[in-house]
């Protein structure tokens, strides 16, 4: 096993980070909930480019599972993931405790309104905020200069941009474009969890989003394609949808139809996982 420094305690990690900072060196966060993959792993390359000393995190964060299950079954594997982060030229690794981030008491939470209103907002209610307060406890544990994060999760992007800006944060939120395997679909840490038949009916997600993709952006109305996509999601074998929407790429409002600087966005099931992706309609 390659050798990477490893803290467990917010006092440790600023023990380490502080005299970084003292020097003049820029930190880099990667902030991750392990099960890591080449998406994950390009955050942390785009992290050593831009800055000169890398803390990635590990932490598998209860307050954003809106189910036990869910979070009982999310992939875990320290190890590998400490391998792969040294490999990959992280300096750092903070792995804290549940105990260590949401000591006894602790009763705060950060919201952004708004950009949570649509997508993945109705679909799992509290998770944004689960998502936006550990981001913050990990903004001030580590005081980076930037922080990467995947378009994969678009919205929790634009959250997190949101949430630097309202907050004034001296941090720049650097995103990163999805990677994806051969066949489309995009890198997760729940593909994992696909069983083989599954994994093939999973790379009909992008298969399927493409042509609608083509579709808007040649200018025609969304609902009648939005419709058809969720429709041949459910005939390729997905058991369930929760959306399929074209929404504006900065407010994250569902539109009409296809304009600058629209996505399209996408989230179904298959089995026991839960798929999300999505794609540029016009840039």
């Amino acid at each position: 096993m390659l050798k990477i420094d490893v803290v467990r305690s917010v006092a440790a990690l600023r023990a380490v980070v502080r005299p970084q900072k003292r020097e003049g060196k820029r930190i880099g966060l990667v902030p991750t909930m392990g099960a890591l993959h080449q998406g994950h792993l390009e955050l942390v390359k785009t992290a050593r480019r831009m800055s000169d000393f890398v803390v990635a995190t590990i932490f598998v964060n209860p307050l954003q599972f809106n189910a036990s299950a869910d979070l009982a079954a999310y992939p875990r594997d320290e190890a590998t993931d400490l391998n792969l982060l040294a490999a990959t030229g992280a300096d750092l690794v903070f792995v804290p405790s549940v105990g260590e981030m949401y000591p006894k008491g602790f009763a705060t939470q950060v919201r952004v309104t708004g950009l949570t209103d649509h997508l993945d907002g109705p679909a799992r209610p509290g998770h944004f905020e689960g998502v936006a307060t550990v981001v913050t406890k990990l903004f001030t544990q580590a005081e980076p200069d930037l922080a990467c994060f995947g378009e994969k999760d678009f919205q929790q992007l634009q959250v997190i941009r949101r949430m630097t800006r309202d907050l004034d944060l001296p941090i720049e939120i650097v995103g990163v474009p999805t990677v994806r395997e051969p066949d489309g679909l995009a890198m997760s840490s729940r593909n994992r969890n696909l069983s083989e038949a599954e994994r093939k009916i999973a790379a009909r997600l992008p298969e399927i989003l493409g042509r609608a993709i083509a579709q808007l952006a040649a200018g025609a109305p969304a609902a009648p394609i939005l419709d058809a996509a969720r429709a041949a999601l459910l005939a390729a074998g997905f058991d369930r949808v929760d959306y399929v929407e074209l929404c504006d790429r900065d407010t994250l409002h569902p539109l009409a139809a296809a304009r600058p600087g629209s996505r399209l966005f996408a989230a179904a099931h298959l089995g026991r996982t839960r798929l999300i992706d999505n794609w540029p309609v016009l840039p």
